[in-house]
């Protein structure tokens, strides 16, 4: 029963809170931001596919007025009168697409800008953290990239090392959605703990940890994630929860080193609770 309120509090603690109305209102803006952005967004796919069909029916006429041309030197049953309206007729049309063409590119430059310009909106509206986030996300797409779990990891937990600690989110993130049945999910649950944690946001890392020893109790950073749990309940001024993972930790992997330092911490605080003993009479 014990572990399974400990777990309770690992996943369903939220990561941020914010006052109802200002909630709403941002929430609101989002979604008529990201309503505009969609309606360009398709606009914009529009304008793409009628270029793309014009641009064909352009090196049609191209080639009608090249053998109209070819037509005034060696026609000889037409008259040059009949293949001079040709001609005029072809490059009327031709003319009139490429007007066409240029009025599509004007849309997309336009669109693709306004675009551009929206989802600046977008991300000042969600914060600095957002832009920042949307920065790691480019970076991170522009790795190259690992075609099994175990080289991927290994990459985000390079980069996590080397302080891109965003760009390692994304990582650990797009591992658990490409490989979902793969035992190192919990090994990526725990390397984005490992992210939150070192920036303080424990909240998140909580959560991270939390599946770790819910739904992968068996990966090897099982009892670490226990122990750091711990020290993010110690750090949310949560004391009973932060003992529990500890002691849940020694009972469910007493052999691994993590419950060796569990147990040190625990004499600790046992120690930090026992009354001082007073001096015997002289």
């Amino acid at each position: 029963m014990r572990r399974l309120v400990l777990l309770a509090l690992l996943v369903a603690l939220p990561g941020c809170f914010y006052p109802a109305d200002r909630g709403r209102a941002l929430e609101a803006k989002v979604d008529r931001l990201g309503a505009d952005s969609a309606q360009m967004q398709a606009e914009l796919k529009e304008a793409r596919e009628q270029l793309a069909a014009t641009l064909p029916k352009i090196d049609e006429k191209v080639a009608e007025v090249t053998k109209a041309l070819d037509g005034l030197d060696t026609a000889a049953r037409r008259k040059d009168a009949d293949i001079g309206i040709q001609l005029q007729k072809t490059m009327e049309d031709l003319s009139q697409l490429r007007g066409q063409v240029e009025t599509y590119v004007h849309k997309i430059t336009e669109l693709e800008t306004a675009l551009g310009a929206q989802d600046q909106k977008l991300l000042a509206l969600q914060g600095a953290a957002a832009v920042k986030e949307a920065e790691a996300k480019k970076k991170a797409e522009e790795l190259k990239r690992p075609d099994n779990p175990k080289d991927f990891l290994a990459l985000a937990r390079e980069k996590a090392k080397a302080g891109e600690v965003l760009v390692a989110r994304q990582l650990f993130t797009e591992l658990m959605k490409k490989w979902t049945k793969d035992p190192l999910v919990g090994e990526a649950h725990y390397g984005l703990g490992e992210t939150y944690l070192s920036e303080s946001k424990c909240r998140e890392a909580l959560f991270e940890y939390g599946k770790v020893v819910q739904d992968h109790p068996k990966t090897p950073s099982a009892p670490d994630a226990y122990l750091r749990s711990s020290e993010c309940f110690a750090q949310l001024k949560m004391r009973d929860e932060s003992r529990m993972a500890l002691e849940e930790l020694v009972k469910s992997y007493p052999k691994s080193g993590a419950a060796k330092t569990a147990k040190e911490r625990i004499a600790e605080l046992d120690k930090s609770k026992t009354p001082p003993k007073k001096g015997g009479k002289k």
